[in-house]
């Protein structure tokens, strides 16, 4: 019995050891507002309605990561995204649409393969100002907000140079056989910082996603590129942003591209007071070759901490769409790159008053 009881005894102390290396986190974020927009998609009024994640996303996830020995770790991520004005899932009703992925992190880098954040996406979070929030440059291109099914991807820091690398076989569902181009992309990013001063670039290209007719040509033959490069600057209470993003997108049967756009952002946040955060920002896109005109984002915002995980913010935006281009505030710029855009010319105004929690 005696030696019963000492086994069970150091089998409960090899468990306790063995948890004591692992660590799983539960997190997230509720947002949500009520937002006034006029000449709203669809009949083109004023429209009043509460909305979810003004300057976040709703979620909620689960991090763990297990001590493997020699520096390495095992990391998992599962990040569900959801609205909170009406209770549905996010991210085309997935259950895990934010992340989900699992991988491997030492002093050379992470990698993870799932279903995670893109290059372009990281890049955003870091030098828009409104850090790709519902007013911001996913306003006027939403894969600047994107995620990608199928991942391979790396991030490491070396001397200050953080470099990044991204695969999908496909970047929007399951890969279909012998269809190879059918959503791929891939993506590479640098970053360096030192003290005050940091500077990124990303290159990222992506296939069509369907296989349907368009103008062109079958849409998966489509080749969509991206480039983008962006510095800030802290000065005291302050911090300056500047950006820079080339689009063009080409297919082999047309004779020139059949999307291409240059988009440029300036802007500045201030820590007013130790609560308040104020931020301003000016997006500008300068379409080539689909006749549209070239539409101006303004915005502004305040937020205020009310505690270390509660605040409340204010959001001002004006969109200036001229001739007949059409970018609409929210989250939705350019739409699918892979179709034509029909626009309207129609100015934009929003506001949007909210409450941030985290946990």
């Amino acid at each position: 019995m005696k030696i019963k009881l000492f086994a069970a005894a150091a089998a409960a102390l090899v468990s306790a050891g063995a948890f004591a290396q692992s660590s799983v986190t539960m997190y997230g974020v509720v947002d949500a507002g009520v937002e006034w927009v006029n000449k709203a998609p669809g009949n083109g009024g004023s429209r009043g309605a509460v909305q979810s994640g003004g300057l976040s996303g709703s979620r909620w996830g689960l991090r763990g990561a297990e001590d493997l020995g020699g520096g390495l770790k095992g990391i998992f991520n599962l990040e569900s995204g959801f609205n909170l004005d009406d209770g549905r899932m996010g991210q085309g009703d997935r259950l895990f649409g934010r992340n989900a992925y699992v991988g491997l992190e030492g002093q050379w880098g992470r990698l993870t393969l799932g279903r995670q954040q893109t290059l372009l996406y990281d890049f955003g979070l870091q030098y828009d100002p409104m850090a790709v929030s519902r007013y911001s440059l996913a306003s006027q291109d939403v894969a600047m907000a994107g995620r990608a099914d199928n991942a391979v991807k790396y991030v490491g820091t070396f001397a200050g140079v953080t470099a990044s690398a991204l695969y999908s076989t496909r970047n929007d569902g399951q890969e279909i056989a012998g269809a190879s181009k059918l959503g791929r992309e891939w993506s590479l990013g640098l970053n360096y910082a030192i003290g005050p001063f940091s500077v990124g670039a990303v290159y990222d290209q992506m296939r069509g996603n369907t296989d349907v007719p368009a103008a062109y040509g079958i849409v998966s033959d489509l080749k969509v590129q991206r480039a983008t490069i962006g510095g800030t600057y802290v000065y005291g209470p302050a911090k300056l942003f500047a950006g820079y993003r080339w689009l063009n997108t080409t297919h082999p049967l047309a004779s020139e591209s059949v999307l291409r756009s240059n988009l440029y952002w300036l802007g500045a946040g201030y820590q007013a007071t130790p609560a308040l955060t104020l931020t301003g920002t000016a997006y500008y896109q300068n379409f080539k070759t689909t006749g549209a005109g070239n539409p101006w984002l303004f915005v502004l915002s305040g937020d205020y901490a009310l505690s270390k995980r509660t605040d409340a913010y204010l959001n001002l935006a004006y969109a200036k769409n001229s001739s007949n281009a059409a970018l609409p505030l929210g989250v939705a710029g350019l739409g699918d790159v892979f179709t034509s855009t029909d626009g309207s010319s129609n100015n934009q105004m929003g506001a949007m008053v909210g409450i941030r929690h985290k946990f």
